[in-house]
């Protein structure tokens, strides 16, 4: 066999990429910078190709350079899968889990996830990052993480999703503002800009939006917030009205607040809650448990869309 470029190799380039500097891709793969710089010179010789432009103050990637990068994720990612898979055969529940998920569910349900797999699965360890689902699919792809729990739907193309609950939309408001709205909730009725929302990077407002069928943006403030709690202030505030998920409300982040509880308008409008994976994925019999364990937490209110 011919002679193959390192594993180490491989991820000393893709270090590299990710940070853009020598000295933190260096910290990164915990070796000196001169081991790191000489690694990715050896798998330019083993591939014949250079990766690099490099001068004495800066560098940047060749297209091909990047292209390898992408194909390096892949491979270290698939390595990855198989020592996982070996570790755990016959033992899907065991080893780390490096779980990724947005912060319109994180606060609200990641804590009982967490506490219900250290007591059924305690060799199983969840590894947590919160962050919008853009960037966490990016990170999924990359083979950063390895399994997401996310508000559908949204694009999933290459990835495989599992349903594992569904997620009603409530309308609130203060209950002083309360009294003076008619049942059901006619938003033609509502003042302009009275509906608060979050920043359009949070997909719930585009789930909001489209399941319970407001189509009026003349009835939506300008501001847009940067969480569900910074909402559920400006709205106890008397300013307005918005959309907050069952979940949250069943969390508590309502607590000590004058904030009464609606249907909005729409025939019960609600967001599904999913999990995403890799289709290349070596675990799939984990991700399926576990999803039929948070499937539990969630009152079993998965439907079939």
């Amino acid at each position: 066999m011919k002679h193959l470029p390192s594993l180490k190799n491989l991820y000393y380039l893709v270090n590299l990429y990710q940070e853009q500097n020598f000295n933190r891709a260096a910290k990164v793969c915990n070796v000196s910078q001169s081991t790191l710089s000489s690694g990715i010179q050896n798998l330019e010789e083993q591939l014949g190709h250079q990766l690099i432009e490099r001068d004495h103050k800066s560098f940047m990637f060749t297209a091909i350079g990047e292209e390898v990068v992408g194909r390096c994720r892949k491979i270290l990612t698939d390595v990855d899968d198989l020592v996982e898979l070996v570790r755990n055969q016959g033992e899907p529940m065991t080893g780390e889990i490096r779980l990724g998920c947005i912060p319109t569910i994180a606060p609200f349900l990641l804590s009982r996830v967490v506490r219900h797999c250290q007591q059924h699965y305690p060799n199983m360890v969840l590894l947590l990052k919160e962050d919008t689902t853009e960037r966490l699919l990016d990170a999924l792809g990359k083979g950063e993480l390895d399994l997401l729990l996310l508000a559908l739907p949204v694009d999933t193309s290459g990835f495989h999703s599992m349903k594992v609950g569904v997620d009603p939309f409530k309308m609130v408001m203060h209950k002083d503002l309360s009294h003076e709205v008619h049942q059901p909730v006619d938003y033609q009725a509502l003042p302009d800009e009275s509906i608060f929302l979050l920043q359009n990077e949070h997909c719930i407002t585009g789930h909001a939006i489209s399941a319970c069928q407001l189509g009026d943006s003349n009835k939506i403030n300008p501001f847009a917030a940067t969480s569900l709690h910074t909402l559920v202030q400006m709205v106890n505030s008397k300013l307005g009205t918005t959309f907050l998920p069952q979940m949250a409300i069943d969390a508590g982040i309502l607590k000590d607040t004058e904030l009464a509880v609606m249907d909005p308008p729409g025939s019960a409008p609600y967001r599904d809650i999913g999990l995403v994976w890799r289709q290349t994925t070596s675990r799939i019999r984990t991700f399926r448990t576990l999803g039929l364990e948070i499937e539990k937490l969630l009152g079993g209110e998965s439907r079939q869309g």
